[in-house]
């Protein structure tokens, strides 16, 4: 049982994690693939995030204002986010993949007082009629009519700065997750989250230590780049690779070889591309000891693939949005290939049934996690109902279902909702079925997982035309390209299938979990 304390003090910021290592010891290190190169200290980082703290208070910004933050794997990412929290406001991670109707649906919802982007990442927002709550538009890496440059005003800004008081339950996260119906769920998560999470993740699971090199390779913009790349490697004292170049398994392998890489976190699609490379003895991995994947199950195949090459036991972990890590292979744990791992604090999980209590050793329910659990978040934003209708009992319930063994081994069944992950990506059936349905040629769509060899599952399309339209590989290739018009680009069906109708209920709901059983049937006959 985790016995640390998991409760922050009062008075506390989530960047106090990270200011405690003020030193010449290297920070961050930076690559590209055109072999440009930057590293920053920790002194560096704190300095940059003290400009911006007072960069964005000069911009009115105040404690509690939402900031939506749309930037690459950089340098300054880091000193962004850290000045935003330091100045007492609640960021907003966006990637960017999401179009106009996504940033202007949470620019209205929260109220958002600022953004920050980088060049070439305006044109989205420009797209958006009005924005009347903004009263800051900050652009990193260029110029711009209509934004402040980073630059320009970086260079006037102090390099010390007192922070904003914050308390660790004061908000400073708004991380918007999609849902299987309507808009995507704004979760909140307040300082003490993060105190609890690098206990957890950090130590627990990743097993950073202060003298480790560590490369997460999420992207900013999603949660798990606040997680891993940014909160457990700073807040660890340890230094932070980061590669801003295009993915390549081939160039990946070489990276770990050659800057010595000790602690890895990436996708499971990440590790079973890197599988399929030939000559992997060719490479070695020897400075790498910690390897964990996150994002959906991985591949039996793969953990075998590296541990006959390399000697690597690669750890599966299982989170949440709204969490933190929760389920996980530790260190010293032994794995057992096709599980989830075990529960990181068991006296706070459970796999539960319709009533709210432990089902019994064997028996599918579903993933759980008790309501007083230090890292879970706060609230579904100006959505209380959410978050009700997520409780049972004393649990929040995760919406995925498995079993546990006799050892407490997790093994996930699947989800009990129609949420598709695919290469990590968090896709809600409703958005891609609502850009679908906007096509003239589209009656009646139904969108679920497909099973997919590399991304784990891919986004298939099950459409019923209208009248005078017949399905063709031409009307394929017309479809996605009209989603990913309408949807983030990643969000669009990879498969499309055209069908005389639709199997619903009685009332008349769509039965997606009927497509999708098939879709999983089918594979497992083959």
């Amino acid at each position: 049982m985790f016995s640390e304390n998991l409760i922050a003090p009062e008075k506390y910021n989530i960047t106090d994690e990270i200011t405690r290592f003020a030193s010449d010891k290297t920070a961050l290190i930076w690559r590209n693939e055109h072999g440009e190169e930057r590293n920053w200290s920790y002194n560096q980082l704190l300095e940059e995030a003290a400009k911006f703290a007072h960069l964005v208070q000069q911009a009115g910004i105040q404690k509690g204002d939402h900031v939506i933050v749309m930037t690459p794997r950089l340098l300054e990412t880091y000193a962004i986010y850290m000045g935003l929290w330091q100045a007492g406001a609640i960021i907003i991670p966006a990637s960017e993949l999401l179009k106009a109707h996504d940033l202007a649906y949470r620019i209205e919802h929260a109220g958002v007082k600022a953004i920050v982007t980088y060049d070439g990442m305006t044109a989205e927002f420009d797209k958006i009629d009005s924005m009347p709550t903004v009263q800051a538009k900050i652009l990193l890496g260029g110029q711009k009519d209509g934004w402040a440059s980073y630059e320009e005003k970086m260079a006037t800004m102090p390099t010390t700065f007192t922070n904003v008081e914050t308390f660790s339950t004061d908000p400073c996260l708004l991380a918007f997750t999609s849902g299987t119906t309507g808009n995507p769920k704004g979760v909140v998560h307040v300082h003490g989250w993060g105190y609890a999470h690098i206990r957890i993740a950090a130590e627990r699971w990743l097993d950073i230590h202060e003298d480790d090199l560590v490369w997460a390779t999420a992207g900013p913009g999603w949660q798990k780049w606040v997680w891993s790349p940014f909160l457990s490697v700073l807040g660890k004292g340890a230094t932070g690779f980061i590669f801003g170049g295009r993915f390549s398994p081939q160039n990946q392998l070489h990276l770990l070889q050659d800057e010595k890489i000790n602690v890895l976190c990436c996708t499971p699609t990440e590790y079973r591309l890197m599988a399929k490379v030939s000559g992997l003895d060719g490479y070695d991995l020897s400075s790498l000891r910690s390897a964990v994947s996150a994002g959906e199950p991985l591949n039996r195949e793969v953990i075998a693939v590296f541990q006959e090459h390399f000697g690597l036991k690669v750890r599966d972990g299982y989170g949440q949005t709204e969490s933190t890590l929760l389920i996980g292979t530790l260190v010293d744990t032994e794995i057992r290939p096709g599980s989830m791992g075990k529960p990181i604090m068991p006296e706070y999980m459970a796999i539960i049934d319709e009533l709210g209590q432990p089902v019994p050793t064997g028996e599918i329910g579903d993933i759980a996690i008790k309501k007083d659990f230090p890292a879970l978040f706060e609230a579904y934003y100006k959505e209380p109902e959410r978050l009700e209708k997520a409780i049972r009992g004393d649990y929040f319930v995760t919406g995925d279902r498995a079993t546990a063994d006799s050892d407490n081994y997790y093994w996930f069944q699947g989800r009990n909702d129609d949420i598709i992950i695919s290469s990590g990506y968090t896709i809600g059936p409703f958005e891609v079925e609502d850009a679908l349905t906007h096509h003239p040629a589209v009656k009646e769509v139904a969108v679920v997982a497909s099973p997919h060899e590399i991304r784990g599952t891919v986004v298939k399309a099950f459409i019923v035309l209208k009248e005078d339209y017949s399905g063709s590989d031409d009307l394929i290739k017309e479809l996605q390209t009209f989603t990913k018009e309408r949807t983030a680009p990643y969000k669009y069906p990879r498969r499309i299938e055209f069908v005389d109708e639709l199997p619903k209920t009685d009332s008349g709901k769509v039965r997606r979990v009927a497509l999708r059983e098939a879709e999983f049937a089918a594979v497992r006959s083959n």
